[in-house]
């Protein structure tokens, strides 16, 4: 397949130009200047920002920036939360031919430093006093940092210190820049070319030190084309009468895509969240027609409806199960039949919906989507197919980072659970038959990392196939399934290769379930270690009437590890003998991105886990002769106990044989 690009455009009749985002806000601006692009929340009440708003805001910081001896090719650092300054800075750095990178609000000031210093920045726009002391506290270190502009003034306001700036003073400066130079944009845009860097966004570091993949106006502009209007993602396509929630952090490629990219090529409306914690208020406010979340996000509004279901009155819960009951048939009927309705299901949900189906999305958010997609990571088809039971439509895309987010995805009538679908328009898909790793080429594919020539030629090859480092599978010739990212498949000590995190996700369509690590690579059997869902755990056990004081108290009732232990045993139900889990220990505590067990996405850190809770792995696979030559093995529900010093003791353990291969 291929996909035709407008590569020029006129600006304001001063000749061609490329497309870049810039250009694109500007010229909604000058169609459509009075109709709302964003809101946001201020003060309980949702605030109207019109694209003359925008346009003029992205000037401002513009003039703001090459005032402060910003250049192209320069950088400028964003540390902020989801709100509209984080488009004004990024758009306006595009704006001059700079070079935007995102920081995440979580990022300790060790890793501020690291991303400061590897990309450069020159310039670091901090949302708030928590940033502006994370970056004030490694400026030494960071010899091209030359201003810290903040944007909110609480507590910060008092600081002297000759890097720093207020929001108000770097606006005035663009203002009177722009009033001396009125022509500055225009001339700049003249210069822009598709190879132009307009991004550095950072890899999660699972592995290693983040590295900043360098995406170019190209890049951008053949994403906007793919994910508008040539995905099949949205029917019909994204258009002005869209709504959206941004909520996920900005400097990831995938919520860039979603709010940024999404808004300046096809005028989408933006709402920001306030705050990750109320994204299920403001989407029950907002009611957005699009949404995008990652596999965490979708299945904790699973648990979250599973919480609320508990604690309905007695006809309230009757009628839930009812509905509930005809919307798993409905699920998998859909699921039959490549993820559309029948007039069966049809006629089921329509009756269902005054009972159920409505008020369940509503509380949601969810009653107006139109299309909704999952990616960033792997998702269990059945919380996919939870969702199309209560008429939700969630289509499964997959991308990265270093190919703009832009590989595969399902498409509506064309849905196959458990696969990530099929090749986007103008993408070269292929499996490497040695290794099953997933190449991908495309005009979105990155042009590389910033500073690092040794890996980008171990990712992008001299025929411009990108290595994605996951391993895939055609199903049906049309649609790819994703096996596993290649450095995590598991080899036990039989030979035998296992896919970690398709046992995982079966484990976490569990609401009781958070966290599921496998361990197994070159053992004799599979283990697990598992962190629990604190809300619906503690909800479970209020109800029971359970007491516990601690998240690791809670993880240590006999009630609650007989409970995991029947998700195990479930879990193994659903995999061959060579796949199911031996043992599991429970994680004792919440795992954290400051405490370097999670990325800044939330994703495991797998060798950061080993090495912190080595002595649980190690235990489960002690004692060995208690299933040695037996096909029933037990499974021991022992709670995590390290960490806290020799004075610390196991905790109570449950048994129950699960079938496991011996």
């Amino acid at each position: 397949m291929s996909m035709t690009l407008t590569e020029t455009r006129p600006v304001d009749g001063a000749g061609p130009a490329v497309e870049t985002l810039a250009s694109r806000v500007r010229r909604f601006a000058e169609e459509d200047p009075y109709r709302v692009c964003m809101r946001e929340k201020r003060f309980g009440i949702w605030q109207d920002i019109t694209w003359a708003d925008y346009w003029d805001r992205i000037e401002l910081v513009a003039h703001a920036l090459w005032a402060l001896g910003v250049r192209p090719g320069d950088r400028v650092a964003v540390h902020a939360e989801n709100r509209p300054e984080w488009l004004y800075a990024d758009v306006g750095t595009v704006a001059i031919r700079g070079i935007t990178m995102g920081l995440y609000p979580t990022n300790p000031a060790p890793e501020v430093a690291y991303l400061l210093q590897d990309s450069g920045s020159r310039v670091l726009i901090a949302e708030d006093q928590e940033q502006v002391d994370k970056a004030l506290a490694v400026v030494d270190d960071c010899p091209d940092l030359e201003w810290i502009v903040y944007v909110e003034p609480r507590g910060v306001r008092e600081y002297d210190h000759p890097k720093l700036l207020s929001w108000e003073q770097f606006l005035l400066r663009g203002r009177e820049h722009r009033a001396q130079d009125p022509e500055l944009l225009t001339r700049v845009a003249l210069g822009a070319r598709d190879e132009d860097v307009v991004t550095l966004i950072y890899t999660s570091g699972t592995t290693g030190p983040p590295k900043g993949a360098m995406l170019t106006n190209g890049n951008v502009s053949f994403a906007i084309e793919v994910l508008v209007h040539g995905g099949g993602l949205f029917d019909p396509p994204a258009g002005p009468d869209d709504v959206t929630l941004s909520y996920l952090p900005l400097c990831h490629v995938a919520e860039r895509a979603a709010t940024v990219w999404n808004n300046a090529g096809a005028g989408v409306t933006v709402h920001f969240a306030e705050s990750i914690e109320t994204v299920q208020a403001n989407l029950k406010e907002v009611q957005p027609t699009l949404f995008f979340a990652v596999p965490r996000i979708w299945e904790k509004i699973a648990a979250g409806i599973q919480i609320r279901a508990f604690s309905a009155s007695p006809l309230k819960k009757l009628n839930f199960r009812l509905w509930m009951a005809a919307a798993a048939w409905i699920g998998r009927e859909r699921v039959a039949n490549d993820g559309e309705h029948t007039w069966a299901t049809r006629l089921v949900y329509a009756v269902g919906y005054p009972f159920l189906y409505r008020a369940l999305r509503d509380r949601i958010g969810m009653r107006k989507v139109r299309a909704a997609g999952s990616g960033a990571a792997p998702i269990a088809p059945e919380v996919l197919q939870f969702f199309l039971g209560i008429g939700v439509p969630i289509l499964e895309i997959y991308g990265m980072t270093e190919n703009a987010a832009i590989a595969t995805a399902n498409r509506r009538g064309r849905v196959r659970l458990g696969t990530v679908g099929e090749p986007q328009p103008g993408t070269e898909l292929r499996i490497d038959e040695a290794t099953g790793e997933i190449l991908t080429r495309h005009p979105g594919n990155f042009v590389g990392y910033w500073d690092k020539p040794d890996a980008t030629a171990e990712t992008l090859d001299a025929e411009g196939w990108l290595h994605t480092g996951d391993v895939g599978e055609w199903v049906d010739g049309t649609h790819v399934r994703i096996v596993d990212r290649l450095k995590d498949i598991i080899i036990t000590a039989g030979g035998k290769n296992i896919s970690p995190s398709e046992i995982e996700n079966h484990l976490k369509t569990s609401p009781f379930v958070k966290e599921a690590v496998v361990i197994g690579d070159r053992r004799a059997y599979l283990t697990v270690l598992v962190g629990i869902e604190l809300d619906t755990v503690a909800d479970w056990a209020a109800r029971r009437r359970i007491a516990y004081t601690t998240y690791r108290d809670l993880t240590e009732r006999p009630e609650v590890l007989k409970l995991v232990q029947g998700v195990v045993a479930a879990t193994n139900e659903r995999f061959a003998r060579v796949e199911q889990l031996r043992k599991f220990r429970m994680i004792p505590k919440e795992l954290d991105h400051e405490d370097g067990e999670l990325t800044a996405t939330q994703k495991v850190k797998r060798s950061s886990l080993y090495a912190m809770f080595d002595h649980l792995i190690e235990d489960m696979y002690a004692n060995r002769q208690d299933h040695a030559g037996g096909d029933l093995v037990t499974v021991h529900a022992t709670a995590g106990y390290g960490g806290d010093g020799d004075d610390a003791a196991p905790a109570p353990t449950s048994a129950a044989d699960t079938g496991a291969e011996g």
